[in-house]
């Protein structure tokens, strides 16, 4: 029978990646986007499968142990209240809303709420400070504010007409359960309507007008790892139905046990703890924690049952320096994103574990549109091929020229592929220059083989040339995280007289290891026995590397240190 109404179409689209999970050819060949004109996914989609439904949507275990569980039917109903009493505050279509919690269950309750009512979501992590917020409301033009306890001091200096609403305090969550840190106080602040009110609301909720597939429901300040924040916007398909993408790339299935690893207010967050875990009906595992504590992620990860994990590279490399043999029972499928993976990471995991980590490749504005799915053969280094639902091409940087073996990652538009952002808020000039010629430009540059197989080289503007030689960061930092000593590292541009430019790396050292000269020594001996002489790193510095909150360097920073001659550096030349 066909599909007729938009459940039954997005359905149709997702059971046909299920059941193509492992056969990469048949599911891109064979898969299109369903394009409904009316759809809202948490009334449409998310309440269907919910219908019933007692097997676990949420589970977030506390650093203390304290542990939440919300099925699918009680995340249903507490939507339901929150929507109907965000309604009774003023609430309409269209009214931005930050969202600015940690992991616990009342920022998914608000964010199905503000889908339910078509208000617009700006995500944002409490890692932000006044000034970030203060761009955010202005810019945002947010109208509702929804923060922790402690965190309502933020917003004392953040002017605007803007109503402010409290989750914890004197009064909790909508429970009166943990609200994902501590209670900030005895009592409510001053001026800010308490988030508990919405347990006395109504559970049966009704929308009060059709949701257009293309009405806004998602603003994200993307990272901002060059420039200032851009507003990207995001629809009522662009990122429920085009997460079934990411559904496929980390290989999800009903009744699966997914953990990722992400900070709130990050795209990273929306695309796997909320839509394609619940795209697939599996459940979204949180542990919260202050300080990252490998041993005890493991323990977790093994007490729960976790089957899927994904954790951006940072993540991946602070794990290979504990005992990965502590899990007995590893997720069937482990993936990494946010920048590329290093293949010493992966092997390490790879010996440990006895599954290997997929890489994708995507951004806010998009869901993943390359990545190694499941049943793929992978390729050394590559990030795979295209997703399911997108027309992926290399366009030459200078020429314009479309379909070369090396070049900007770009999608085709012509193929209107659904998971991509209607364009940058506010800024016709941009969205233009990203969408220009037909194509959506990723500024990030790749190779293709004669498979499809792509692979990642660098950011557009982080590369750099030494002498005339034009050098990949990415392929430097790999190569220093051969060495036992190096945890992390960066690589960037330092001013030189004779030849224009040459490599300086930022490097976070492993356990046991001293930031001295004869480390220093040691690191420049690793790069002569393994690089070609052009690609040598020339100077070192021993520094933490500074990081969006989504955990991407920013090599930006770094650059303009180097450049300004500050910190403490040693120099191959001195040290020979």
């Amino acid at each position: 029978m066909t599909p007729t109404t938009a459940t039954e179409r997005f359905r149709a689209a997702r059971d046909f990646l299920l059941r193509h999970r492992e056969e990469y050819e048949a599911a891109y060949e064979g898969f299109a986007w369903p394009r409904p004109d009316r759809f809202n996914w948490a009334l449409e989609w998310f309440d269907v499968i919910a219908a019933g439904n007692d097997r676990t949507a949420l589970h977030i275990v506390e650093e203390d142990g304290t542990e939440t569980r919300v099925s699918f039917a009680e995340m249903s109903e507490r939507s339901d209240r929150v929507a109907n009493w965000l309604r009774s505050h003023g609430v309409r279509a269209g009214d931005r809303i930050i969202v600015m919690l940690g992991n616990q269950a009342e920022l998914w309750e608000t964010a199905l709420a503000a889908m339910k009512l078509r208000a617009v979501v700006i995500p944002a992590t409490p890692l932000l400070g006044p000034v970030d917020l203060r761009d955010r409301v202005e810019r945002g033009r947010a109208r509702y504010v929804i923060a922790r306890a402690e965190d309502t001091a933020k917003f004392d200096d953040v002017p605007g007409d803007y109503t402010r609403i409290v989750v914890g305090g004197a009064t909790g969550g909508l429970t009166g359960g943990p609200t994902g840190g501590p209670q900030g106080g005895s009592q409510e602040p001053s001026g800010w309507v308490p988030y508990a009110d919405a347990s006395r609301a109504s559970d049966v909720f009704e929308p009060d007008g059709v949701t257009r597939a293309d009405d806004p429901l998602m603003l994200y300040f993307t990272s901002g790892t060059t420039a200032r924040p851009k507003l990207v916007q995001h629809t009522h398909t662009s990122y429920p139905i085009g997460h079934l993408a990411t559904m496929y790339w980390i290989g999800l299935k009903p009744g699966d046990v997914h953990l990722n690893i992400s900070s709130p207010g990050w795209a990273k967050h929306a695309w796997s703890n909320l839509f394609a875990p619940w795209n697939a009906e599996a459940t979204v595992f949180i542990l919260n924690y202050t300080r990252f504590d490998p041993a005890r992620l493991m323990a977790e990860m093994e007490r729960n049952g976790v089957t899927s994990f994904c954790a951006p590279p940072t993540v991946w490399r602070m794990l290979i320096q504990a005992d990965l043999t502590q899990l007995k029972h590893p997720p069937r499928e482990v993936v990494a994103a946010g920048e590329p993976l290093n293949p010493e990471v992966i092997e390490s995991v790879r010996r440990a574990w006895g599954v290997t980590i997929r890489d994708g490749f995507g951004q806010t504005e998009t869901a993943v549109q390359v990545s190694n799915s499941p049943g793929q053969r992978l390729k050394e280094g590559s990030m795979g091929r295209p997703s399911p639902g997108f027309r992926v091409t290399l366009v030459d940087p200078a020429s314009g020229k479309a379909d070369v073996d090396e070049g900007e990652i770009c999608l085709d538009l012509s193929s209107d592929p659904v998971g991509l952002m209607t364009g940058y808020h506010g800024d016709p000039e941009r969205t233009a220059e990203a969408m220009a010629g037909g194509y959506y430009r990723t500024g990030d540059i790749g190779s293709r083989d004669a498979e499809g197989y792509i692979t990642y080289i660098v950011r557009a503007d982080d590369v750099f040339k030494a002498s005339d030689y034009k050098i990949s960061p990415f392929e430097l930092e790999s190569a220093l995280l051969e060495h036992e000593a190096v945890a992390e590292a960066a690589v960037v541009p330092a001013p030189d007289p004779l030849r224009l430019a040459v490599p300086k790396a930022y490097v976070v050292l492993a356990d046991g290891w001293e930031p001295n000269e004869e480390t220093a020594r040691a690191l420049f001996a690793h790069s002569r026995a393994v690089l070609a002489p052009y690609k040598r790193l020339r100077r070192i510095e021993f520094a933490e590397l500074p990081k969006t909150v989504s955990g991407k360097i920013r090599r930006i920073e770094l650059r303009e240190r180097t450049a300004k001659g500050e910190g403490t550096e040693y120099a191959e030349g001195d040290l020979a």
